[in-house]
This record gives C-alpha cells, structure tokens and sequence, in this order.
C-alpha cells in the first residue's frame, strides 16, 4: 500500500480550498424512522460528483514535465468531469476514455469542460485498458480514477469535512466503486476519530469489493451490472483494497430496486437528484443493512450525474418498490357491469386508475366464461396495495399473483 499522511489530506484541503465547493451536511432527515440520517450532499459538488476533489489535486502535484505532456484518464463519467476540469484550470490538455455506454450527459459534460473524449465499448475496465495503451504510444500522464495516493488523499478531504462540522456523528456510508473514495474518507476519520464507524456500500451487481475483502486477495469479476454506473468496477484497486482492509469496518452491498427507492426518496424528500451509484450509501440506512439503529449517521451522497432518460425510468421502479405504483391481474365473469365493479372496489379503496386493459381468455386454468383484467394502479404503499387486494377477493374476484 501506497504511503498515505493525514498532512497530504491537509494539503490537498489547502489547494481544493478555492476550487472545490464544500457543502455543508444537511440532516437529519426523514429517510429513516430507526437511525438519524445526515447527508453529506457531494451531487451539489462542481461537475456535479466529488470526483473533482481528487482530480484536481493529484493534477496540481504533477511536474512541469508532466504538465507538458498532457493527461489521460477512464472514467465511467465523474473522474472524467473532475480531470477535464483540473487539465482546463491548469492549461493542460487532457484526453478521457469512456465506456461507450455511459451516460450521454456525462459524456457531453466532459467534453464542455475541455476534453478530448475516446469512446471504448465495455465497461470502465475496457476504458481503463485503452487508457493505459495510449498513454503508452503517446506519453501522456496517466491520472488513475481512484488507485493513487494524491487523488486518496483528495477525497480524503470529505472526511474531514464530516469531522470538524459533525463532532458527534457516529458512523459514515460510502459508496464504494474501485475504492478511492471510500479510502480516502476511512483513512481520514478513523485518523482523526478511530471512535466512529465507517461503513462502505456496492451494488449487489457489482461487489468487488465484498469478494475481495471476503477472499482476503483482489477479486476480478467477470461481469458487472447495475443501474449504478458510476461503481460498476469489475476489480478493486491494490492500493484502495488495502486502504478497506484497515479502515473501513464493513462493506455491505444493496440491490438496484432498494437503489431505485433511495433515489425516489431523495427527490422527493431532501429535493435531491442523485445518481445510482450517488444514493448507496442512503439506501444501506434506508432498508437497514448496516448495523446503525439509533445512531447519527452521515450518507455521503457521492453525485448526481444522472441522464434524465435514466432517471425516469429509475424513477417508477422506485415506485413500485415503495409501493407506489403497482399492476394487479385478476380473473372476472365476463358479463355486463363487472368492470365497473372492479374500479368502484379500487376507488373505493383510494387506488388511482393509470390504465385497464380487458382481455378474454381460453386456457385450462381459467373458467370458460371469464376474462382476465390488468389494471396499472397509482398507490400510497404496499399496505395499500394489500388492502386493495383483499377488498377484490373478498368480492369474489380472484387476484393473481
């Protein structure tokens, strides 16, 4: 493991001082009825992620020779921002691989901010390998997204933010990607304050932290998938694995529905965009993942470059995990007035018709003379949706599930 001092985080603090916005936690909030939720809100960050933190800083570092030769990097859309930012403030050209299937506004995002953009089919690791050819047919400086000490050290900087303004706070949630960022924070709040809990959150579709962790040597997953983008990292980082196995407590993983609801939760109640990878840590507190029932807990809510087309459709699965939003299909007598029955039981009941769809079936399951409804229901939650369910069979109508 790289060498890493609390006073490297200091400097980086120094020279992120003007560059870096530092947005001040907001809580508690309402996101959890059995822990004290805080969030720490890195979405409001400039290039919208706190990437830009450790980007800048290892930029600034570099020598003039490095300087010279212009930087590259991968990026699955944030550290690509960050590092197009810094080349741009500091005159330098940059170069960012892409995988190819990221998000059309962080790929536009990037080039506004001045650079070049490669394309690379796959994922961040197909990007990280192009990264790594060109850099050696042209030269360029290499600006590794969460693996290098300087950039640690510059998302170190999140830590200790969380400490000097929340004194009391009892345990900190990360997303955890390759690793940078969550290494940066643990290493900074378990230096200053060994006394709080630092907690790192994947995607069930993308654990490769858990694995390696679990293994107790860098784990390499052969697929990855998840709405969370932004840490859908195949293999950990040398340094970053380390940095876990001494400072992070537990690294927990949750599933793209429960990322979905802490997304919907976050706009609605904390007026928050945030993207997948963005609201992890929210939704490890949010479905009790994590060991923190009745602490104060600060979710670093790591970006919000989400596409709006994404978005939207993250949007209604949120709804259907809390409940709001539902499609029920039952089995009626194909007469007159049956329709209207079955709507006056759901208005009744407070459900809201989106849509009904009325279909005559023939199959050996199912009686000669009935037919089948699909409705699509706008509900409160899925105590709702219960009650509906047992108000049309008690009429005698037969929900299937």
């Amino acid at each position: 493991m790289s060498e890493l001092t609390i006073g490297e985080v200091y400097r980086a603090q120094m020279v992120l001082k003007d560059v870096a916005r530092h947005p001040k936690i907001i809580g508690p909030t309402a996101l959890s009825d059995k822990c004290h939720i805080y969030l720490k809100p890195e979405n409001l960050q400039y290039t919208g992620s706190f990437k830009l933190r450790g980007a800048y800083y290892k930029i600034s570092q570099l020598s003039d020779e490095e300087k010279k030769r212009g930087v590259i990097a991968c990026s699955a859309g944030n550290h690509a921002q960050g590092v197009a930012l810094g080349a741009t403030h500091n005159g330098i050209k940059s170069l960012i691989c892409l995988p190819a299937g990221a998000p059309i506004s962080k790929i536009e995002a990037t080039k506004r901010l001045g650079a070049e953009v490669c394309l690379v089919p796959g994922v961040y690791d197909d990007a990280y390998a192009k990264a790594l050819e060109l850099k050696e047919k042209h030269g360029y400086t290499f600006v590794h997204p969460f693996d290098d000490p300087l950039v640690i050290a510059g998302q170190g900087t999140i830590g200790i933010e969380i400490v000097e303004e929340m004194p009391d706070v009892e345990a900190v949630v990360v997303p955890v990607g390759g690793g940078g960022l969550i290494s940066g924070v643990a290493f900074a709040v378990k230096t200053l304050r060994p006394d709080i809990k630092v907690y790192g959150v994947q995607a069930e579709g993308a654990p490769s932290m858990v694995k390696s962790l679990a293994c107790d040597k860098r784990e390499h997953l052969a697929t990855v998938s998840t709405i969370a983008d932004g840490i859908a990292v195949k293999e950990p980082g040398v340094n970053t694995f380390e940095f876990c196995k001494k400072y992070v407590d537990d690294i927990v993983t949750v599933n793209d529905d429960e990322i979905a609801a802490a997304i919907l939760a976050l706009i609605e109640k904390q007026k928050l965009v945030a993207e997948g990878a963005g609201a992890t840590a929210v939704a490890a507190a949010m479905f009790g993942k994590l060991p923190v029932d009745g602490k104060k807990v600060v979710c670093l809510v790591s970006g919000g470059n989400i596409d709006v087309n994404t978005l939207n459709r993250i949007i209604n699965r949120g709804l259907g995990k809390a409940g709001r939003l539902c499609t029920l299909e039952l089995e009626a007598a194909d007469k007159p007035g049956t329709l209207s029955a079955v709507l006056k039981i759901v208005g009744e009941e407070g459900g809201n018709i989106l849509g009904v769809n009325h279909e005559r079936v023939a199959s050996a399951t199912t009686d000669i003379n009935s037919c089948l409804l699909h409705l699509e229901l706008e509900t409160l939650n899925n105590s709702h949706i219960a009650r509906i369910k047992k108000s049309l069979q008690k009429a005698g109508y037969r929900v299937i599930e």
